[in-house]
């Protein structure tokens, strides 16, 4: 089955509006970092996020890590989805789904080595979705994503054979590698940012070349 796309860092209408008509199922609207491109304020997150269909995803990429915080930082954006980027206590995941009853909770896992297959498979059971990235939370200033690094597939393929929810591939991808990615994994929805912009901005012509690529799987 062709995986769902989603189109991340979107920073305007104009580029939600671009990414929707080339065919993305999912916009991804980026908060506050520690490190990482795509970064637009809350009240940019708002106004796209309210003009965007309701049939298309809209996904909160959020670094808090509490969630009292977390819920807040939703409460002022009102996407449909909620994607955590870094580690937070499983408990906190009920405290977010009794507050925020109607939206999706997407839990990054950064796909660091074998560790990363069960600790993905852990989280699972807690959210919505799972998004396998190749960041690292580990170092001095974070890394929690848009890093355009491949990690290793073979990693993410068995945590897509062991998942129950819907698991998301991002790192690295573009109209070069995509088929392979999903011929790899064959994952539920692939995600980038870097691979269908230049000099930072989306590229309607990189987006064409993308879709056709993943049309052909």
């Amino acid at each position: 089955m062709t995986p769902i796309v989603k189109i991340c860092c979107i920073s305007s209408k104009q580029e939600a509006s671009d990414a929707i008509s080339a065919g993305a199922s999912a916009l991804g609207l980026v908060g506050e970092m520690p490190s990482g491109p795509g970064v637009i304020s809350d009240e940019d997150i708002l106004a796209i996020a309210s003009e965007v269909p309701p049939l298309v995803a809209t996904f909160l990429l959020t670094s808090e890590k509490d969630s009292s915080s977390i819920i807040a930082h939703h409460k002022r954006t009102r996407t449909n989805t909620i994607q955590i980027v870094d580690d937070i206590e499983i408990s906190e995941y009920q405290i977010i789904r009794e507050a925020l009853p109607n939206v999706n909770i997407v839990q990054v896992v950064h796909v660091l080595d074998e560790s990363s297959i069960d600790k993905a498979l852990e989280l699972a059971e807690s959210v919505d979705a799972v998004l396998l990235d190749s960041g690292n939370p580990n170092l001095a200033v974070k890394e929690l994503g848009g890093t355009g690094r491949t990690h290793n597939w073979e990693f993410s393929k068995k945590i897509v054979e062991g998942c129950k929810k819907p698991v998301f591939l991002a790192g690295g991808l573009n109209a070069e590698n995509v088929r392979k990615a999903i011929e790899s994994v064959n994952p539920f929805g692939i995600d980038l940012c870097s691979g269908v912009r230049t000099n930072g901005g989306l590229d309607k012509r990189k987006l064409e070349r993308f879709f056709e690529e993943v049309d052909k799987v």
